[in-house]
């Protein structure tokens, strides 16, 4: 019998997508679905389109799983932690990056190829954006050496799961026929907004989020061993539902041409939107892998620095993560 895969959180958004991109290769086959919503009842799920069975989260449910994937919500992961699973963790939620430190920030994506997995502790998929980043400076640095970047992140309400989609709709609808708006998630008006600050009593910052990014990016880009200086990040809170967009600044020691910088970002996990093709965006985005890149354009004030455009679906970038996570484990 394979290895079993426990997905904890398996009805959250980042669950659902998990099943989807596992459900694409014979890890689907290994998965086993648990709730982390507090639901008794057996449900019916899916796993790659397929029915499958959503079981409650119980103890004994991961006892004997050789890998434990946290998509969940903190409670989820506080019970499912409280276990003490003897399976590895793939923490997709950052449950236990403050409490754990044995645990490793990880995107095989970007790893150079001597990098050596500590298997003792966690594993936590590093944060998209920080994947992202990682991806283009650390394709670029080598062939065109960088002295500096600025990076502007627009986060989707996706980030906060359904209740920060939700919350966005409603804005929405009550915006538009003039009633009150909910401000449970984002304690602020998203909806035809952005956001540089949330209001006081949302539950996650945005200043958390963007050191978060930080911390994962610098640990990305040492792993990565290519010498690419660390970027400026700079982090707004989007009015979309789904899907990373980035502006990139970067100067160079020389700038090449578009062309080159085209050819050189080409290759697994990135799709280069060439010369006049339209560029990628959010929307269009969703449900492809890896990130696509476009309208690279020349600084007309810096001749050494030019700007680039990036689009990623945000949740299938971290259940990527965790399925290349989990091939290294089994």
């Amino acid at each position: 019998m394979a290895d079993i895969i426990a997905l904890v959180g398996s009805e959250t958004l980042l669950g659902k997508e998990v099943c989807e991109v596992f459900g694409e290769s014979t890890l689907g086959e290994q998965l086993r679905l648990l709730a982390g919503d507090g639901e008794e009842a057996t449900r019916i799920a899916e796993i790659g389109g397929a029915p499958a069975i959503l079981n409650k989260l119980d103890p004994d449910e991961i006892e004997d799983a050789a890998v434990v994937i946290l998509a969940g919500t903190p409670e989820a992961s506080k019970l499912a932690l409280e276990s003490n699973p003897s399976g590895v963790i793939i923490d997709l939620t950052g449950a236990t990056e403050e409490d754990y430190p044995s645990a490793r920030v990880r995107a095989p994506q970007v790893e150079h190829s001597g990098y050596r997995v500590d298997p003792d502790g966690p594993q936590i998929a590093a944060h998209p954006a920080a994947v992202a980043i990682a991806l283009v400076l650390g394709r670029l640095h080598p062939a065109y050496p960088i002295t500096r970047s600025v990076i502007h992140v627009f986060e989707p309400a996706s980030e906060r799961g359904k209740s920060g989609i939700d919350e966005l709709q409603r804005q929405t609808v009550n915006l538009l026929s003039f009633q009150q708006l909910p401000k449970d998630v984002f304690a602020a008006q998203l909806s035809f907004n952005m956001l540089a600050r949330l209001g006081e009593e949302a539950k996650v910052q945005l200043q958390d989020v963007e050191d978060r990014i930080d911390r994962h990016l610098a640990t990305l880009l040492e792993r990565a061993d290519t010498g690419v200086p660390m970027p400026s990040v700079r982090l707004t809170q989007a009015p979309v539902f789904h899907g990373y967009s980035l502006s990139f600044w970067i100067q160079f020691e020389d700038a090449p041409d578009a062309m080159a910088l085209e050819e050189a970002l080409s290759g697994d996990w990135i799709d280069v939107r060439a010369g006049d093709t339209e560029p990628p965006d959010n929307a269009g985005i969703a449900g492809q892998t890896g990130i696509s890149v476009g309208a690279i354009t020349p600084d007309r004030n810096d001749g050494n620095a030019v700007w680039l455009w990036l689009a990623a679906d945000n949740l299938r970038l971290i259940a990527e993560t965790a399925a290349l996570i989990a091939r290294e484990t089994l």
